[in-house]
């Protein structure tokens, strides 16, 4: 009897059952072939079976083995996670490059508060080199973290300084209240606020930053605004109105008190407390608030200066602005007591001061004149000593790019000068700087 028959069928069903089973359920579902089959095993196959319209179906994987999977299931989620983090924080920055020794007059006016290469020994200086890394890492957690790699300590220029490193916790869903934990600004003042990237004049004025140098402290501060007021403080910023920022409607803190990177010196913090609302009247928005904040604050003495372990620190302040559209005013006054050098002895003296400024916006550029005027003591400088600030500058700044500004000015100024005897010193200088905005 012919078995070709036979043994083409049967290897006929054997392929169907291997593409149809898994191998292992195969290998032990089906019987083992006659001993015919196996013997006519290399009798060649019968022919192929006509095309049919149905494709033959794909021999089935095995399931992969469950280890794998979970392999496979961690790295996808480290993977999110590093995409998540990654989209939560953005990152942007600016530099500012001056020389304002253009027609000096007095190389002995200085200005040790503000931008240290006026004067003698001064040259191109990279003023402010910041880059800020930022974002809600939670719906509840905002972080804002600033380094400066262009501070000045001592007479070292171009120094990397923490400026800000701080998390704002938001209460409520819409982010009307919030608390900021960590470094960042002491909520005193307008100017004082402001940050340089979008401030006209250079230097923030001598009578409301000596309250706070460097603007910040590390602490605790509670802020609220709602949700409208918010939008319209960033409104006044990226339309270019030199707005402040959002720093609330109504602010309250508690902080060191010696100033940002300074140890605290004694067990008495600082509170601050201010308010402010910016009104829209008709197209013009004008913003008026007030505040102020008390402490202990314990200064620095040199050799044969004496001072108490700790002097009162208490200061008011009021400001009023209005914003150039295409004419802007913005005026701010402070009075207070705080530490200042009579003779060889630090005592508590009267301090009063502030600045008036008069603005126009026309398309890219922003014209300014600044008067500031400053008579107390310098609290975070060796020995506090009397400081009397007379100043006058006019300046023109032109935004050709949103990466790119550029701005001149020319000062005339009385300033007293740092060391002892504190001789006052008068002058004039033109100055120049390039911003670039990234």
């Amino acid at each position: 009897m012919d078995f070709r028959p036979l043994a083409g069928r049967t290897a006929l069903a054997a392929a169907f059952a291997t593409a149809l089973l898994p191998r292992a359920a195969f290998a032990q579902a089906t019987p083992k072939p006659p001993p015919s089959a196996v013997a006519f095993a290399t009798v060649p196959p019968a022919p192929p079976a006509p095309e049919t319209s149905t494709p033959p179906l794909a021999p089935r994987q095995a399931p992969a083995p469950a280890a794998a999977v979970k392999k496979e299931s961690t790295l996808d989620a480290v993977s999110k996670a590093a995409r998540d983090w990654f989209q939560k924080l953005k990152i942007r920055g600016y530099t500012q490059i001056r020389y304002n020794r253009l027609g000096e007059t007095n190389e002995k006016l200085v200005n040790t508060q503000g931008d240290r290469s006026i004067g003698e020994n001064g040259g191109f200086l990279i003023r402010r080199a910041r880059v800020i890394l930022y974002g809600d890492v939670h719906e509840h957690v905002y972080v804002y973290l600033q380094p400066d790699f262009a501070s000045t300590a001592a007479d070292q220029p171009h120094v990397t300084m923490l400026r800000d490193w701080y998390a704002d916790i938001f209460v409520d869903k819409k982010k009307e209240f919030r608390f900021r934990v960590g470094q960042s600004k002491v909520p005193y003042g307008f100017e004082n606020m402001q940050s340089s990237q979008n401030r006209a004049p250079f230097d923030r004025s001598d009578a409301l930053n000596s309250a706070v140098k460097d603007e910040r402290d590390l602490g605790v501060f509670f802020y609220y605004a709602p949700a409208h007021i918010r939008k319209r403080f960033k409104h006044l910023v990226d339309s270019g109105l030199k707005g402040s920022g959002d720093y609330g409607v109504a602010a309250l803190g508690v902080y060191n008190g010696q100033t940002a990177n300074q140890t605290e010196k004694n067990s008495t913090p600082h509170v601050v407390a201010r308010a402010t609302w910016p009104f829209e009247i008709g197209k013009q928005i004008v913003e008026i608030g007030g505040g102020g904040y008390f402490g202990k604050f314990v200064v620095k003495t040199s050799d044969g200066v004496s001072a108490p372990d700790e002097l009162r620190d208490v200061r008011a302040h009021a400001s009023f602005v209005l914003y150039p559209q295409p004419f802007g005013l913005q005026v701010e006054y402070n009075i207070g007591r705080g530490p200042e050098l009579v003779g060889d002895r630090v005592t508590e003296r009267p301090l009063h001061g502030g600045y008036a400024m008069a603005m126009i916006k026309l398309s890219d550029f922003v014209g300014y004149v600044r008067a500031v005027r400053y008579d107390g003591g310098r609290k975070f400088e060796t020995d506090a000593p009397h400081y009397k600030t007379r100043e006058v500058e006019l300046g023109l700044e032109w935004r050709p790019i949103d990466a790119l500004e550029l701005t001149a000015a020319y000062t005339f100024a009385e300033r007293t000068y740092p060391k002892a005897p504190y001789q006052q010193e008068s002058g004039r200088f033109a100055r120049l700087q390039a911003q670039i905005n990234f």
